[in-house]
């Protein structure tokens, strides 16, 4: 495993993504447990994607256009019911101080539909995991799952520190209404913002 793939990867897990407001955004509303248990479930929701990738699927949502649009249609519209849900205060993302496994449920399966309904990751994954299979390797697929792994491993690490952070400042937070008023509104439009851009991009 070179260490390009390395850091190639840790700046894309890196980068702020749909993945990651949610699981700040549960770190802040619900506290710590239930951000690793974002984390987890965003990390799932990678799953269809890398297999899309090694099997070659994603190919076939990149060919055709119906497709990805409605791939795409979904996701956008799920994002949008996530921040509707943000501002209810509905759902996993409402403030509470006793979370219930009822709860946890909601949160790992909005997380992994949060990651599932992304049609830019099966596209992403098909150009990025080739680049780094050694082309002389008789089987490939042993090696592209050996980098599937790593690459999971390290958006879940990564997305629990994320989380870790924003359940230190939920106290402070839940005590002071017009700042949790403030962020709750914020993670809203950033969803919304995240559901625009899915929408104007290309393929």
């Amino acid at each position: 495993m070179s260490p390009e793939f390395l850091l190639t990867s840790f700046i894309v897990v890196l980068a702020p993504g749909a993945g990651v407001l949610f699981t700040v955004a549960t770190g802040i509303t619900r506290g710590a447990r239930h951000s690793a248990i974002a984390a987890f479930g965003c990390t799932l929701g990678i799953v269809p994607h890398m297999a899309a990738a090694i099997l070659g699927l994603a190919a076939l949502l990149q060919a055709s256009a119906l497709a990805f649009e409605i791939f795409r249609a979904a996701g956008i519209a799920y994002l949008l019911y996530v921040a509707w849900q943000m501002l209810r205060q509905r759902g996993p993302l409402a403030v509470g101080h006793a979370p219930n496994d009822r709860s946890a449920r909601q949160t790992i399966t909005m997380a992994i539909l949060i990651n599932v309904l992304n049609p830019k990751l099966s596209i992403y994954f098909l150009a990025f995991l080739p680049q780094f299979v050694r082309p002389d390797s008789p089987d490939p697929v042993p090696h592209m799952l050996a980098l599937s792994a790593a690459f999971m491993l390290m958006t879940f690490a990564v997305f629990v520190v994320y989380g870790a952070l924003a359940a230190l400042v939920r106290d402070h937070v839940l005590s002071r209404p017009a700042v949790l008023r403030w962020i709750r509104w914020t993670f809203a439009g950033a969803f919304v913002a995240l559901g625009l851009r899915l929408a104007l991009q290309n393929r």
